[in-house]
């Protein structure tokens, strides 16, 4: 992935995140929430899943989980999807490794073709062959999800299973916050870290394995902020990396948690 001075992306090398994606329970107030949090306009597609734009182009998407689905227990959440040449044989790959396949894989419409997936530790993540549709056309400015990071039970594990299947490589050393020192493994592509990885820590509960999108932001301590005031509850506040920046963790209104950072270059 390579944008330009305004952010503008033309396409997603394999393996790299590529599209975010918000089920909720409610769809016209996680609008209004993520509207007023991080400036974004929204494009229907349909009545039930609206493009997200910034700056005009496509940074992802939210749509409204079915009643069905919420039968069933899907909770509000953030998907994230990373580019594959071939999903069929991306699927395939995932399964061999220890994976399963929760859905697909199958086309949308002429965009592109879909498959959801969970890794062996349990951490639901989506695999996307595009077509007419690359995925998200803008990165690197506010308001863009930044980086996705990876919080599961079993790191060494699920090193094995991603850099089998997107064929990613590893580099793990101690980071985060100063308070808390712990290790940190990035995953890389083409030399390039793409994202993130962390073991889920005694102390955090029952949080269960999942992927963890972040969002790009300008002021980490006002958005923060902004995000009580709207109604959302901060999980972790605004707490600062050395060498990388600020980051706070929020769930919003209907439940779906996700991650803002300010960097500090």
């Amino acid at each position: 992935m390579s944008a330009s001075a305004t952010g503008a992306i033309d396409k997603h090398a394999p393996g790299e995140f590529c599209w975010a994606e918000l089920g909720t329970t409610d769809q016209k107030a996680a609008e209004a929430f993520y509207g007023a949090l991080f400036g974004w306009a929204f494009d229907k597609a349909d009545s039930s899943y609206a493009t997200v734009k910034v700056n005009g182009l496509e940074a992802g998407a939210l749509y409204q989980l079915t009643e069905e689905q919420q039968k069933q227990g899907v909770k509000p959440h953030w998907m994230l999807y990373f580019s594959v040449e071939d999903a069929d044989e991306s699927s395939r790959k995932a399964t061999e490794l220890g994976g399963s396949v929760l859905m697909g894989p199958l086309d949308i419409m002429d965009y592109g073709r879909m498959a959801l997936i969970r890794d062996p530790q349990g951490a639901v993540f989506g695999l996307w062959q595009p077509k007419q549709h690359i995925g998200t056309r803008i990165a690197d400015v506010p308001g863009t999800m930044s980086w996705p990071e990876l919080v599961t039970t079993d790191t060494e594990n699920a090193k094995k299973f991603y850099t089998g299947l997107l064929q990613w490589g590893e580099r793990t050393s101690m980071g985060g916050p100063e308070n808390a020192p712990m290790e940190y493994t990035e995953w890389q592509l083409g030399g390039r870290s793409i994202g993130g990885m962390i073991r889920i820590a005694k102390e955090w509960g029952n949080v269960p394995p999942h992927w963890m999108p972040y969002f790009r932001v300008s002021d980490c301590k006002a958005t923060a902020a902004k995000s009580s005031e709207l109604g959302a509850q901060v999980f972790v506040p605004p707490t600062r990396i050395p060498d990388v920046g600020e980051f706070s963790i929020i769930q919003d209104l209907q439940g779906a948690v996700f991650s803002v950072i300010q960097l500090s270059h």
